[in-house]
């Protein structure tokens, strides 16, 4: 099958999935972006999908926009850019479909690994990015900030995922790597060192490394994190934390942006899961403990900033 002719649907019309629609639609595939509000449909079909560049130019595309997933063609490929809490209403629907699609999972977190698992596709990988986007409206997408798309085949077959290598765009990297939990609990890492404190301290990712006090805390989260998983410091470099800080400075973070919206975060799926998995080590991370408790006693008070 040629690449120009690979149907992909993007489930989840948030900021990942409207940059990753994009960039696929660019590179040639004919994409679908499914959404779960008839509004933002009619919207995306009246104005078309934008994409703002980080060079300041922007790109439109025209794509296929819908809120049911089983209305489309059958699919080469389906990617699956919604959040965990979002997740769980997804599984038996994509149960339903042929168990020959690849499905492409694009959460945070590690908590969807195993349930993904579950599912009776025969093709399963997993996608962890850290390039920058921000939402600005049900249309439009902000590139922030240029960082790979690394994608892990779990099971099944890698020619079906290795087509996204052919993208060959500058601004959307992709890699394929090799272990798809690996990949994942280094993600969280990474999340754990910059969502919490930019969501307590409500600063962009760049102030961690300009601000003093928050780089001293980055600095102490990391040394908590390296004395409880001994593997970490051959992996990811604090250099490599300051990188991507630097590189998404102007980025506000996920778990910063739910706070801004009232919307409950990630918080558990990311920063819980590796608290768990340090605790089983025997390591209490005291640090991050207290920004993780300040995140839900933030989402419990149901403040909006």
């Amino acid at each position: 099958m040629k690449n120009e002719m690979m149907k992909v649907a993007v489930i989840g019309a948030g900021a990942v999935g409207q940059l990753t629609a994009s960039f696929l639609a660019e590179s040639g595939m004919s994409v679908s972006l499914v959404t779960r509000k008839q509004e933002q449909v009619e919207e995306l079909t009246t104005n078309q999908l934008t994409r703002l560049n980080v060079d300041g130019t922007k790109t439109v595309q025209k794509i296929v926009s819908t809120t049911n997933l089983t209305a489309l063609p059958t699919q080469d490929l389906i990617v699956i850019a919604v959040k965990y809490v979002h997740l769980q209403n997804l599984y038996d629907q994509l149960s339903s479909l042929s168990n020959e699609i690849p499905l492409l999972f694009m959460q945070n977190g590690l908590a969807h690994f195993e349930e993904v698992l579950n599912l009776p596709q025969k093709n399963i990988a997993f996608c962890s990015v850290s390039f920058g986007t921000q939402l600005r409206n049900q249309t439009t997408v902000q590139h922030r900030g240029i960082g790979p798309c690394k994608i892990a085949i779990e099971r099944g077959e890698r020619h079906v995922f290795l087509k996204l290598l052919q993208l060959q765009n500058p601004l959307f990297p992709v890699e394929m790597v090799k272990n798809a939990e690996k990949m994942l609990f280094e993600k969280a890492i990474f999340n754990s060192l910059i969502n919490p404190l930019t969501c307590v301290l409500q600063i962009k990712n760049g102030e961690l490394v300009t601000n003093t006090r928050a780089y001293a805390l980055m600095k102490n989260i990391y040394q908590e994190l390296t004395i409880a998983f001994e593997d970490i410091e051959r992996t990811i470099s604090f250099g490599d934390v300051v990188d991507l800080c630097r590189q998404t400075a102007e980025n506000t973070s996920s778990m910063l942006a739910d706070r801004m919206q009232g919307r409950k975060s990630e918080i558990e799926t990311i920063v819980g899961a590796i608290l768990d998995k340090a605790l089983t080590n025997g390591y209490h991370l005291p640090t991050l403990r207290t920004l993780y408790l300040q995140v839900l006693a933030i989402e419990e008070s149901g403040e909006q900033s």
